[in-house]
């Protein structure tokens, strides 16, 4: 069986960059954990990122006590709290804001916005399926992606069933 796409093949959900770069800056942030603080020059050269990207990622970090940053000669960026401490939830929505499949279960929507609320049979669906990415990703730490090859393997079809398992449990949760 061949997995993956080739060509233009559509995505239905995907991950926006933002939210995947930041990740793997903080990724980086977190391997040196307890060592000196890291240029951004250098995590886009480890990451092959953009720095003027990562320039943009790293000030919500800043904002939120998530990562603290040094001036000067040797100074660059760290984490504020150990890699434990830090959820890849927390990373995503400081990134993209809250996580909603949907519109109508995203922060700030209104009751009754939608006029098919009352019989929308799918919005059950988008809902558990809301629960289960928010108990994934905040249920993985920084130090679950360095030490754990589960968190961080791509899953595929056949591979991996006691991830699929997890997922589909934590659906139904």
């Amino acid at each position: 069986m061949t997995v993956g796409f080739s060509g233009q093949a559509p995505v239905a959900m995907r991950i926006s960059s933002r939210a995947h770069y930041g990740l793997r800056m903080m990724t980086e942030l977190a391997k040196s954990y307890g060592g000196p603080p890291l240029s951004l020059t250098e995590i886009a050269r480890r990451e092959t990122l953009p720095l003027a990207y990562l320039e943009q990622l790293v000030a919500p970090l800043r904002r939120a006590g998530v990562v603290e940053g040094t001036r000067g000669l040797h100074g660059g960026y760290r984490l504020a709290r150990a890699p434990e401490q830090v959820t890849v939830l927390e990373i995503v929505e400081l990134m993209e804001g809250k996580v909603a499949p949907v519109e109508c279960l995203a922060e700030g929507y209104s009751s009754g916005s939608c006029e098919r609320e009352p019989e929308c049979l799918s919005r059950p669906l988008w809902g558990r399926l809301q629960q289960a990415v928010k108990q994934v990703l905040g249920g993985t730490s920084l130090r679950d992606m360095l030490s754990d090859p589960l968190a961080v393997e791509p899953w595929c079809p056949g591979e991996g069933m006691a991830t699929a398992a997890f997922v589909k449990e934590a659906a139904h949760a």
